[in-house]
């Protein structure tokens, strides 16, 4: 067996781990989860995320470059219109691994590994709203501050005192009647 070029590789081989993982993500976009050790979980998601992206494009090119990695048409269709509809509102992010302890006849941690097809949460949306809001506020209120006259008060008017020692005009207390009832 030749020596992988860049570390150790999954079964092997470099042509039998890209095998490996172009069936585990083919696996992955037909059933939407499935039950794999934890290194092969690792390995896959930036595989399978990848895929999504490319399929998030929708264009001929990049349909053709999924299908020279998974070769059946029926599930890069699958991907192509349903997967990739799911999760067009979504920035990353679109798989999900829990472990789930270890398998019984070898001790090897498994993992569950699923694509995350629920919309983004309530909160984050308005948190994504709140940010592009308070960024297209801030603009207009400097412009507000800048564009907002100048009015002068009578004591202003009246004092002929130079600009560095202008005088302090205090603003009169006004108490607020006692609450009288008992």
């Amino acid at each position: 067996m030749p020596t992988p070029a860049k570390g150790p590789r999954l079964g092997g081989g470099a042509a039998h781990e890209r095998l490996m993982l172009a069936n585990l993500s083919a696996a992955l976009f037909e059933h939407k989860r499935i039950t794999t050790t934890l290194t092969k979980a690792k390995r896959l998601s930036p595989y399978a995320e990848r895929l999504v992206t490319f399929a998030k494009r929708g264009d001929l090119s990049s349909r053709r470059r999924v299908l020279g990695l998974i070769s059946d048409k029926g599930i890069v269709h699958e991907l192509f219109t349903d997967i990739a509809k799911a999760v067009e509102n979504r920035d990353g992010g679109y798989t999900r691994i829990t472990k789930i302890g270890n398998r019984k006849g070898d001790n090897a941690p498994m993992a569950v590994i699923e694509l995350v097809l629920e919309p983004l949460s309530p909160k984050q949306a308005v948190v994504k709203e709140a940010t592009t809001a308070a960024a297209t506020a801030a603009p207009a209120e400097e412009a507000a501050v800048e564009e907002a006259p100048v009015v002068e008060t009578p004591a202003e008017e009246a004092s002929e005192a130079p600009a560095e020692e202008a005088p302090v005009v205090e603003a009169p207390v006004v108490e607020a009647p006692a609450d009288e009832t008992k």
